[in-house]
């Protein structure tokens, strides 16, 4: 189905839930384990509606087609029918989101006569129906008689008060649906977005193998000071024969799931550097679902386990949900390994961006960042598939658990977010600016010991004599960490602008992870430039263990003008934890003439600082046995199914 976005509308709910039965029909309290999945940690909870409320409020002018630059509010009142077939799960108190079903809406009160005709003829029999997976979106308002759509419902998030029974779906916005936008506008449509088709990939891998199997929906759920807080839907795959780990917390085996946000900007195209703009902690899986979004064929293993060829959607509103995200500092992204209580939130006061995807504004704001594009990561991290590849040599599949997916980005100060195309499995965001003509290697420093990063560099002819030297560092889940990075010169090169961007880190937090709990160090990078090389780096680990180092799932950009062209050349990139420097190729300032330079000026990034923790000597970084790494697969852009909660 098709969307039509005429205007903007507001749709709260409230519920009140009771028990079901397994037939669906309403009875005592009653909690009971998955049927399906026995060995589920804590109870699976189904409940239905017992009786709520549903108001929708909309825009007179926007429903008729007026161009008048203000609104006429409308509020339509509903009482939910009593015993709705709406059922949620509920595992241990926590939501764990809806199934499909519907709300019967009885109105509450007189219809406003200036509705539109075919609206106000449908009052009395429209129905809210959670809609199922392969759905364009999560929820929609309907006739029941005539089956016609006449909203569609995004951006809504979920709020689930376990004493009290209670569940509050708020924050939606209401989309007018192609059907409905054809009544009103004679038939013509307007801002027509198709949902991309399903088109199943057979096939599976040796081993567990989670990968990230699309990232339907983003969203900003708060904001504080400078800064705005947003979530990003994931749906999990499982792309292995073998039936992936799912065990929640206090289990320290199930996966973890950071979020990233990049920027490609600059230059003639819009394509001269790619920056890192956000990252969230992690949100601690649990209770997996036996969806099929990947088109691998699901064995219909649920629960405690992802089943083989089985996929788990979640919500933006799930990954959002400040209780359930975790410190990244916790977690060792290459073996997945994580303490007990890497989601403990005591001494917590959170605003609307705490552990969520902290974005700077003005990286957002539209009029001050015209021709950016955006792009959202995603990445599973999983003790199982470390385990596996030690006792299965040559079935390792840690190497591929990051996706990405292009969105627009709509606003000033508040923001929304659109997807554009499909997603990218199996590698990281960085490779969208690859497909610009940046090149970008993937190294591996320590094979079977430790995780990969990514060197990537573009070098641009910016104006008559002067070259942009762009270079990214990607840690996708390198546990030692990057804590310098040096780029050799001649000595006849003239080097100016020279500039740093990292991206915007927690603040500390008490059970956080980092030394003290005093969180990462946000602090620029010192630049050293000596006659035949320019040295970026930050404190070692010996000085401050919370030094700002390129800690895994993040990316760093450094840059400088030069007035010479490029050669190939050899960086020196030195480890942040333990190892020794790696030798890198990237194109480098040759040597030459000495021209004046007419470098045209680049706009650099500087984060604000944070306190640093009190220095250590010893390193944390733990030797692991030496598996057989697997190859990696090709990445390929994939259908995209609907956001789910």
């Amino acid at each position: 189905m098709s969307k039509a976005t005429l205007t903007r509308f507001i749709f709260p709910l409230c519920l009140l839930f009771a028990w079901c039965d397994a037939d669906g029909g309403t009875a005592a309290a009653q909690k009971q384990r998955n049927p399906n999945n026995p060995s589920v940690n804590g109870t699976l909870q189904k409940m239905i509606v017992e009786n709520g409320s549903v108001t929708l409020n909309l825009d007179l002018n926007g429903l008729n087609g007026s161009n008048a630059l203000v609104t006429r509010p409308v509020t339509l009142q509903f009482a939910a029918a009593t015993n709705s077939f709406f059922p949620i799960l509920v595992l241990n108190d926590q939501l764990r989101g809806p199934e499909p079903g519907s709300i019967a809406l009885l109105p509450q009160g007189r219809p406003n006569p200036l509705l539109p005709a075919a609206l106000a003829a449908s009052l009395k029999q429209l129905r809210l129906e959670k809609l199922p997976p392969d759905a364009a979106f999560d929820l929609a308002v309907r006739d029941a008689r005539s089956g016609l759509t006449f909203f569609n419902v995004e951006g809504h998030q979920y709020d689930y008060d376990a004493n009290a029974q209670w569940l509050n779906i708020e924050g939606g916005r209401l989309l007018i649906s192609d059907e409905f936008a054809k009544v009103l506008v004679n038939g013509e449509t307007k801002s027509v977005v198709m949902p991309a088709l399903h088109q199943p990939l057979p096939g599976t891998t040796p081993g567990p193998d989670v990968i990230v199997g699309d990232l339907p929906d983003m969203q900003q759920f708060g904001s504080a000071g400078t800064q705005v807080g947003l979530a990003i839907a994931t749906t999990s795959c499982n792309a292995g024969t073998i039936d992936l780990d799912w065990f929640a917390l206090p289990n320290t085996d199930h996966p973890v799931i950071p979020q990233n946000l990049y920027r490609m900007s600059g230059g003639v195209n819009n394509d001269e550097r790619f920056e890192q703009i956000g990252q969230s902690w992690l949100k601690h899986a649990f209770t997996a679902l036996t969806q099929d979004a990947c088109g691998f064929g699901c064995n219909g293993v649920g629960g405690s386990h992802l089943g083989s060829g089985c996929s788990d959607p979640y919500s933006a509103s799930l990954n959002g949900g400040q209780s359930g995200i975790g410190s990244r500092g916790w977690v060792n992204p290459f073996t997945g390994a994580f303490p007990s209580n890497a989601n403990n939130h005591s001494g917590h006061a959170h605003d609307g961006v705490s552990h969520r995807v902290r974005v700077e504004v003005d990286d957002l704001n539209q009029n001050l960042n015209p021709g950016a594009t955006y792009f959202a990561e995603a990445q599973y991290v999983t003790p199982h598939e470390y385990s596996w590849c030690q006792s299965h040599p040559g079935e390792c599949n840690m190497y591929n658990n990051a996706s990405y997916r292009q969105f627009t980005v709509s606003g000033i100060t508040t923001f929304s977010f659109s997807p554009v195309g499909a997603t990218f499995w199996r590698e990281p965001a960085v490779s969208a600016w690859a497909d610009t003509g940046a090149s970008l290697n993937q190294i591996e420093p320590d094979p079977g010991n430790d995780g990969i990063w990514f060197m990537a560099y573009k070098v641009t002819n910016s104006s008559p004599g002067v070259w942009h030297y762009e270079y990214a560092l990607y840690n996708q889940n390198l546990d030692r960490a990057i804590q310098s990075f040096s780029v050799p010169l001649t000595p006849r090169v003239n080097v100016s602008n020279i500039g740093f961007h990292s991206p915007p880190q927690e603040p500390g937090w008490p059970n956080d992870g980092t030394f003290n709990n005093q969180g990462y160090s946000s602090t620029s990078w010192t630049v050293a430039q000596a006659p035949d090389s320019i040295t970026w780096n930050t404190e070692t680990f010996a000085q401050n263990q919370n030094a700002n180092a390129i800690r895994w799932g993040t990316l760093y950009n450094f840059r400088f003008d030069a007035d010479q062209p490029p050669q190939n050349a050899n960086a020196t990139v030195d480890y942040f934890k333990t190892g020794s420097p790696t030798m890198v190729a990237i194109r480098a300032p040759a040597g030459g003439a000495t021209p004046t330079p007419t470098p045209t000026a680049t706009a650099t990034a500087t984060p604000s600082a944070t306190p640093t923790g009190t220095p250590s000597t010893t390193p944390t970084a733990t030797p692991r046995p030496t598996p057989t790494p697997r190859s990696h697969p090709t990445a390929r852009p994939r259908p995209t199914p609907a956001p789910r909660p």
